[in-house]
C-alpha cells in the first residue's frame, strides 16, 4: 500500500513561486507514475502534471506548461512540483496521486490513480 503525504502549500502573490512535496512512503512499483491534479472550489479535479517512478517522460497540463516543473527526488523518496509566476486561477487544493502502473501519457482521469495523499491548500493573490 502507497501513502502519499503532501507539503509546501501556502498563500503567495500573483508572479510569486511555491514549491509543493509529496512524501511517498509503503510498497511502490517500479512501474509506478506519479501525478499532481488541483481542484478550485466547484470545479472537477484536473491534472497539472505527471512523471515515471523512475523520474522520466514528465507531461503537464497546457494551462501550467513552462511555469511548473515535476520531479523526483531519490534521496527523499519524494516527488516535487516546482511552481513559478503563478496566477490566481491556480489556486486550488493541490494532490499528489500515485498508479502502481504505467498510465499512458495523455490519459491523466483521477481514476486511473487509486492512492491519493489528503491534499494541500494553493492560494494566489492578485
Amino acid at each position: 500500500q502507497v501513502h502519499l503525504l503532501e507539503s509546501g502549500g501556502g498563500m503567495v502573490q500573483a508572479g510569486g513561486s511555491l514549491s509543493l512535496s509529496c512524501l511517498v512512503s509503503g510498497v511502490i512499483f517500479n512501474s509506478a507514475t506519479m501525478a499532481w491534479f488541483r481542484q478550485a472550489p466547484g470545479k472537477e479535479r484536473e491534472f497539472v502534471a505527471a512523471v515515471r517512478w523512475s523520474g522520466n517522460s514528465a507531461d503537464y497540463a497546457e494551462s501550467v506548461k513552462e511555469r511548473f516543473t515535476v520531479s523526483r527526488e531519490f534521496a527523499k523518496n519524494t516527488v516535487n512540483l516546482q511552481m513559478n509566476s503563478l496566477k490566481p486561477e491556480d489556486t486550488a487544493v493541490y494532490f499528489c496521486a500515485a498508479s502502481q502502473s504505467l498510465v499512458p501519457t495523455g490519459n491523466w482521469d483521477p481514476r486511473n490513480f487509486a492512492s491519493w495523499g489528503q491534499g494541500t491548500q494553493v492560494t494566489v493573490s492578485s
